[in-house]
């Protein structure tokens, strides 16, 4: 913490900030509003209720017009202050609302009813979080049941493409057998097919195998991944050889010497496969919702999907469950940040 405080007020001039310091702060200020300040708004509108989501003109806070009990009317009204006319700065209740003029009445004698035009009144508003957004996912959803199942098919998968790709890197890039660099090449050409070519034929196979409406049928076709092999098998390649040998020397097993040796070596790469292979599963929506047809099977964002009818979306369950999806990646991401640079720029060096 004290390192990072004096990262930031590190300066270049001396005693005082110089004028690249203030052209730093500006552009590394820009960045952070860029890339944050729409994480934010979503945040905090996921807390609004659905009239604040719909209040023009929109604001940052969550927000909700107050309203009073009135004697003789069984709901609370709401309030608004009177901007002009006779009853400028009065607090009146609106009772209805026709056309241009709205009919109010003073809480404090509600037997009178007063005539405003809508344009000299203003709402009165409060801060308002509306935490039932989040609630009521648990109570009238099966919220729990979705996260479990992209909790358990992220999980899954990531630890299988972390195996399989892992082994894979390591064959390609300390043994030498026939045929080695076409087999690499013809890999890395599956990354120009697009994911939908073969969206049928995958779809195909599943249904023979029996994984339609599971999440197995989810997690198999996509845990070999031609990205994850590149970058494994780049920084593998940075590992030296007379290490494995001296460990074949020593009567290790090919298995002993990739699990005990190679493994260990290349936790910065795989903690950005790993971080790339959460994303990735966490995130998908094409393939489960190809895959997937009974309700209790679905992810998270087919269940965003369900949100959203062909007459009305309701907004604040869409962003509050949108804030919830983003919370396991946020965690993961700032669990391995710290490998992030030194894999990637180390799969990089050959």
């Amino acid at each position: 913490m004290a390192s990072l405080g004096r990262l930031l007020t590190a300066t270049r001039g001396r005693g005082k900030l110089d004028w690249t310091d203030w052209a730093s702060y500006l552009y590394l200020g820009l960045g952070t509003l860029l890339m944050l300040g729409p994480v934010l708004w979503l945040a905090l509108s996921s807390l609004k209720s659905p009239s604040g989501l719909i209040e023009f003109p929109p604001t940052l806070l969550p927000q909700e017009q107050v309203r009073a009990a009135v004697p003789n009317y069984p709901n609370p009204l709401p309030l608004y202050r009177i901007t002009k006319g006779d009853h400028a700065g009065q607090t009146l209740a609106e009772v209805r609302k026709i056309g241009l003029q709205a009919t109010m009445v003073d809480p404090a004698a509600p037997e009178t009813l007063i005539r405003v035009p809508i344009d000299d009144r203003s709402k009165i508003m409060r801060l308002h979080a509306a935490w039932d957004n989040y609630t009521d996912l648990l109570k009238k959803f099966d919220f729990g049941r979705y996260l479990w199942n992209s909790v358990f098919i992220t999980t899954v998968a990531t630890i299988i493409t972390l195996l399989l790709n892992s082994m894979a890197a390591f064959a390609l890039s300390k043994y030498k057998f026939a045929g080695r660099e076409p087999v690499f090449l013809m890999m890395l050409a599956t990354l120009m097919i697009p994911p939908t070519i073969i969206l049928v034929p995958n779809y195909l196979i599943a249904a023979v195998l029996g994984l339609t409406d599971n999440p197995w049928g989810v997690i198999w076709p996509a845990v070999a991944t031609p990205t994850g092999v590149f970058l494994l098998r780049q920084y593998m390649l940075t590992l030296p050889d007379d290490l494995l040998e001296a460990a074949r020397m020593d009567n290790a097993s090919e298995w002993r010497i990739y699990w005990r040796i190679v493994l260990p070596l290349s936790k910065p790469a795989l903690a950005v496969l790993a971080i790339f292979s959460v994303m990735w599963r966490w995130n998908e929506f094409l393939w489960p919702m190809v895959v997937l047809g009974r309700n209790e099977t679905f992810t998270l964002p087919l269940a965003l999907n369900s949100f959203q009818g062909e007459l009305t979306t309701q907004w604040n369950y869409l962003l509050a469950m949108t804030v919830v999806t983003l919370v396991p990646v946020t965690v993961i991401f700032a669990l391995l940040q710290r490998h992030i640079t030194q894999g990637i720029a180390s799969a990089g060096v050959k």
